[in-house]
């Protein structure tokens, strides 16, 4: 606190908690990409999809830049985002942490901003709101994980102390810079 407004507050909850729902979540995904979203059927016949399928199937159809937004933003930023935090979960509990850390904390951001499963699930609604008239739509168990990941996402994100992290993260890389500094070589380094 200072003068009178909180500038940073440490996530309530014990530490462990980020990490439980980031395996959650990578369960999830790889649930979400494998499972089919909805059997559709229309007029006698029946097609399922997941979400990859959907991206390549926009492809197919002669829409390359849609689909190509698709897999990236459905599929690959929240793939990398989730694979990012479960090593950044599991190093953090090092003490000190590893030096890539501090990296692959601001990649992990990168893919959080480029993760829409929310927007895509928005469209999706919008598409089964439309076509209920014309066809029956039964959601798959791969709709259920997409829903998990929407919930889990934002949850790993509020429950993650990255300031905590990113402060014992720059520690170690001021060590290494008053180290380098003043001549003096790492524990198991070779000497010159």
């Amino acid at each position: 606190m200072r003068c009178g407004h909180v500038l940073a507050f440490r996530p309530p909850g014990p530490s462990d908690l980020p990490l439980a729902l980031t395996v959650a979540a990578a369960i999830c995904f790889v649930i979400a990409n494998f499972s089919q979203l909805m059997d559709l059927t229309a007029v006698g016949r029946t097609n399922s999809t997941t979400i990859a399928g959907g991206a390549y199937q926009m492809w197919m159809e002669g829409e390359p830049i849609v689909g190509a937004l698709i897999a990236f933003c459905a599929v690959i930023a929240p793939g990398f985002f989730l694979l990012f935090m479960l090593v950044l979960m599991i190093a953090a509990r090092r003490t000190p942490p590893p030096f890539w850390v501090a990296e692959m904390l601001r990649w992990a951001h990168h893919f959080e901003n480029w993760s829409m499963l929310e927007v895509m699930m928005l469209g999706i609604m919008v598409a089964l709101i439309k076509i209920a008239e014309v066809a029956s739509v039964e959601t798959g168990i791969g709709m259920y994980a997409v829903f998990a990941l929407i919930v889990l996402i934002p949850s790993i994100m509020v429950t993650f102390d990255a300031r905590e992290l990113w402060s014992r993260v720059e520690w170690v890389e001021r060590a290494a810079r008053r180290r380098r500094a003043s001549g003096a070589t790492p524990a198991g380094a070779p000497q010159r």
